[in-house]
């Protein structure tokens, strides 16, 4: 089974170097220039070789070239010493394609090659996928996706800087991509406005990972330390519109020469302080002082783990707007306070009053006044009784005591608070960690989801042998039930709970001991256990999902396979 994978092709290459043709901005090539950070840093981009300069030309291609006779070259958008990239399309499956090129005598065919065929193993949606690399009639060429509606983080930013909730969820989740990227040995090493892509649906893409580095021949001696650095400039950039450096790139005006690095709170009033403390603690790699004594961050695990530890950070409220054709007309005078109102100059005769209603009759009178007497005494006849019964039998809403041997005495059942919650992935494939909170944060539209899976409903244990999520539930209890609320209906959800030993459980799953389990066709599914269990951690397990299409709405993002998600999770409880 393998994982739906769907992101933005690093069709340009590289950071650093202007497309020949394409619109700015989008993500059809990198605009992106050349300067990065001082060249005085030790893992600046070294120059080229003088052993490339044999290779430095790009093949000789035009468009309407074919590749494997199904790859047929359209537009070149760039075009460097040894390489070019091109957008293309796949005429077997009719879509549009990204294509490098490079001779396969160039030094770094074979690195690009390494390089691509590792990024396609990834198998991460935040990342470009990697759809061929292949070596052919003295060619290498590499086909990624193409995402045309994308737009570059370069251009976002020219029209001015982020709100705090999208600098938040830029910095949130491209050190978490980063972060599984190098779990697994890939590092990136030319993060830059350029290679960052926002989608229609508010989520961000990152292209070349791996790749843009072998094309330039770039290596770094602390490939995280790189990174990370790189994601704090993005978030300082993000936060500012200015790059942390003195020379200007992607469209930024650096910083002011001999100052150095100050604090984006610095820089420009009413930014987040806690995300301007989180670019400095990833800035700090590169020399400068963390703005308030906090431990910088030097891998994108500790700076993915800084921002899920942030207080969470709220979308701006919806501003209010009138409605079309303007306000409700009302009933109040528009005319000024004391004076009749008036139409053109010409005071307007108030409205009619209504006449006053006919006098009731004698009959009338007589009638209604039987008719309070009734009601009267069947009030005070229904005050006796209900007093009768309060001396004979008590509190009316409090049940009667039942003696010790009556085997009916029960312990009342309560809803146990949620103090913590982490994702569980004993494989470090990690579906989307920073989100837990979002099942027990009260707020329906607000959830956690797992990837989408092209094999199902129920999860190849070979390649994913579930997902899911352990609870800290502060202290032990006694765990009776639990109500858990779905994303997605259909054939057919199944979770399991098990008593866990701690929010990273080191017992193997075989080994917990199970709660309780269930299965559904619908969005709800209610846990009822066989014995309370005292317990602190609740490991909620998936196993199997239904079939759901795409999910573009502002709280989740998805592609059609079969997946799920969480809304809410409440655990019941029975009183010590």
């Amino acid at each position: 089974m393998a994982e739906r994978s769907t992101a933005a092709v690093d069709v340009a290459g590289t950071g650093g170097d202007k497309p020949l043709t394409a619109e700015a901005g989008k993500a059809t090539a990198d605009g992106a220039e050349t300067a990065i950070k001082p060249e005085t840093h030790k893992d600046s981009e070294p120059a080229e070789r003088p052993d490339t300069a044999r290779d430095a030309r790009s093949p000789e291609l035009h468009s309407g070239h074919k590749l494997a006779g199904r790859y047929r070259l359209e537009e070149c958008v760039t075009r460097l010493e040894g390489f070019s990239s091109w957008r293309a399309v796949d005429e077997k499956l009719r879509r549009a394609v990204g294509v490098h090129l490079l001779p396969a005598s160039h030094p770094r065919s074979r690195p690009v090659l390494a390089a691509a065929r590792s990024a396609a193993l990834l198998g991460d949606p935040r990342f470009v996928q990697v759809l061929d690399a292949v070596e052919e009639n003295d060619l290498v060429y590499v086909v990624h996706e193409w995402l045309p509606d994308a737009t570059e983080l370069s251009a976002v930013l020219s029209a001015g800087p982020m709100e705090p909730h999208d600098a938040y969820q830029l910095v949130s989740q491209v050190s978490q991509a980063m972060a599984a990227a190098h779990r697994e040995g890939l590092s990136h090493l030319r993060l830059n406005p350029g290679s960052v892509l926002r989608t229609s649906t508010g989520q961000y893409r990152i292209r070349g990972l791996a790749v843009m580095a072998a094309l330039r021949g770039i290596t770094a001696e602390h490939p995280q330390r790189t990174d990370t650095e790189a994601i704090g400039a993005l978030l300082y950039a993000a936060l500012t519109q200015r790059w942390p450096y003195e020379n200007n790139a992607y469209g930024l005006p650096g910083l002011p020469k001999g100052v150095g690095l100050i604090a984006p709170d610095q820089v420009r009033a009413g930014i987040h302080r806690g995300l301007s403390e989180l670019a400095m603690r990833a800035l700090v790699n590169d020399g400068a002082t963390a703005s308030r004594q906090e431990q910088p961050c030097a891998t994108p695990e500790e700076l993915a783990k800084a921002v899920a530890a942030m207080p969470r950070i709220r979308p701006p409220e919806t501003p209010f707007t009138t409605p079309p054709g303007g306000y409700q007309r009302t009933n109040y005078h528009q005319g000024a306070y004391g004076q009749p109102p008036t139409r053109n100059g010409i005071p307007v005769p108030p409205a009619p009053v209504p006449p006053p209603p006919p006098l009731q009759s004698r009959t009338g009178r007589a009638l209604k006044w039987s008719v309070a007497a009734l009601l009267i005494a069947a009030l005070g006849l229904g005050s006796w009784q209900l007093a009768d019964t309060l001396l004979k039998t008590g509190e009316p809403d409090t049940p009667r005591s039942t003696s010790a041997n009556d085997g009916s005495s029960k312990k009342s059942e309560r809803t146990l608070a949620i103090e913590g919650a982490k994702e569980y992935a004993p494989d470090n494939k990690y579906q989307h960690a920073e989100d837990v909170e979002k099942t027990y944060d009260k707020d329906p539209r607000t959830g956690w989801y797992s990837s989408s899976f092209y094999n199902g409903p129920d999860l190849d244990p070979s390649f994913k042998r579930g997902v899911g999520i352990v609870y800290d539930l502060g202290s032990k209890q006694k765990f009776s039930g639990a109500e858990v609320k779905l994303q997605f209906e259909g054939k057919h959800t199944t979770i399991t709970l098990y008593a866990a030993d701690s929010l990273n459980p080191t017992t193997p799953l075989e080994s917990m001991e199970k709660l309780a389990s269930g299965k559904t066709d619908d969005k709800r599914l209610k846990f009822t256990a066989k014995k309370p269990t005292e317990t602190r951690y609740i490991l909620l397990w998936i196993t199997a999902m239904p079939h759901a299409p795409a999910q573009n709405g502002p709280y989740n993002w998805s592609d059609p396979g079969y997946k799920q998600g969480i809304n809410d999770v409440k655990f019941k409880g029975l009183a010590h």
